[in-house]
């Protein structure tokens, strides 16, 4: 039986970490192995053992499969895996069933397994077309995987998905355009676009700090995100979320509950979970979370429960990524506050700037410029009143 709870309070949708990868991309701060696969046995187990603890099967409409790189599992591996996962986690019909893959070791196989257990979307982690960009990025794929990937995909799982990376030391603007013109031709259903973060002790961050790579201008990056806007509006995609583009009817289902601030199962190393008005995280280490699975201990490491109005807060600026923006009637059903008594002079404020339209029936949103500078706009609503940007 589905929960009758509402889904900010439990959880309708599951995300589960699969830690494995060949090696650590430079940019990566996500919790990963790297030269751990003889630890797939024992994490599988410590996997099963964290999915007893939610004590029933779980009916939910969406479930996703991220890493490090899930399709790193061999075929009889991610079989033994998609087998466990659906003892416990139970996708509703016409749910969506995600995974992340590497088009360098997406092979026919693996796809068969992935599509008889019933994956509905593979997002392939393309991030650019460009030889350089890759090898800048520490990719071990090459620009010809991904059509390749693609193809095998689509003869047996309908949605893909493809990420972009922008903003790469030494990229111009010509290299993101041929990417976007490139990643265009395949014809996916979905694409994200992401702004190159330089993440404190990843590997591209000691290269910056050392010099030898150069972050590009605030400007360059400006000017690579307005493009995909642009580019990607002509091609028919709706820029539904501040980094994301589907086709009408081919949004993020899974991440779309993130946006909305609602409540989701999360499993695995370093997975997040947020039920019940409480957030926690699991460990990030592999033997850590081994230690603690295999012996019948909590694998969470932190948790907090936020107070309504920080929750309320919380919910602002995850509703604001989005299109819609923050719907009135959602928000006050869904945190118990009126958003104009919440927050009204800070609306008025962003309008007044051109970074926030707002309807008074319907609620508030960013604007082209305000997407733009999206992080700025949302780190306002948290600030203390007299703190906020004047």
């Amino acid at each position: 039986m589905a929960s009758s709870r509402p889904p900010w309070i439990w959880p309708t949708a599951a995300y589960v970490h699969i830690p494995f990868c060949a090696f650590r991309c430079g940019y990566c701060d996500f919790a990963i192995a790297v030269g751990k696969d003889d630890r797939q046995d024992e994490y599988l187990r410590a996997l099963e053992a964290e999915l007893t603890r939610l004590g029933s099967p779980q009916r939910i409409q969406t479930l996703s499969l991220g890493g490090g790189t899930p399709t790193h599992l061999s075929a009889d591996w991610l079989d033994r895996l998609l087998i466990l996962l659906s003892r416990w986690l139970i996708v509703e019909p016409g749910g969506e069933f995600s995974i992340e893959a590497n088009p360098a070791n997406l092979d026919d196989e693996k796809i068969r397994v992935l599509a008889d257990h019933g994956v509905t979307r593979v997002s392939l982690g393309s991030q650019s077309f460009d030889r350089n960009v890759l090898r800048v990025l520490d990719r071990d794929h090459a620009p010809e995987d991904v059509p390749r990937a693609v193809e095998r995909v689509r003869r047996r799982i309908a949605t893909i998905s493809l990420d972009l990376i922008f903003g790469a030391p030494g990229q111009t603007l010509e290299q993101w355009r041929a990417d976007l013109r490139q990643a265009r031709s395949l014809e996916p259903q979905h694409l994200s676009t992401y702004g190159l973060t330089y993440e404190t002790g990843t590997p591209l961050w000691k290269r910056a700090e050392r010099g030898e790579v150069n972050p590009l201008s605030e400007d360059d990056e400006l000017s690579m995100y307005e493009t995909a806007i642009d580019m990607l509006g002509e091609a028919g995609f709706e820029h539904y979320e501040i980094s994301n583009f589907a086709k009408p009817g081919y949004r993020s289902r899974h991440n779309s509950v993130y946006w909305a601030n609602h409540a989701h199962f999360g499993l695995g190393m370093g997975a997040a979970k947020y039920a019940e008005g409480v957030r926690s995280l699991n460990v990030r280490s592999l033997e850590g979370y081994l230690t603690r699975a295999l012996s019948g201990q909590p694998t969470e490491f932190q948790s907090e429960t936020l107070p309504p109005h920080e929750r309320a807060l919380e919910t602002i600026g995850q509703n604001l990524r989005r299109a819609e923006g923050v719907v009135h009637s959602e928000f006050q059903e869904q945190t118990g506050f009126d958003l104009q008594t919440l927050v009204g002079p800070a609306i008025a404020r962003h309008v007044g700037w051109g970074t926030l339209e707002a309807d008074d029936d319907a609620g508030v949103r960013l604007t082209r410029r305000g997407r733009c500078v999206a992080d700025s706009v949302i780190q306002d609503f948290w600030k203390p009143p007299a703190e906020r940007a004047t």
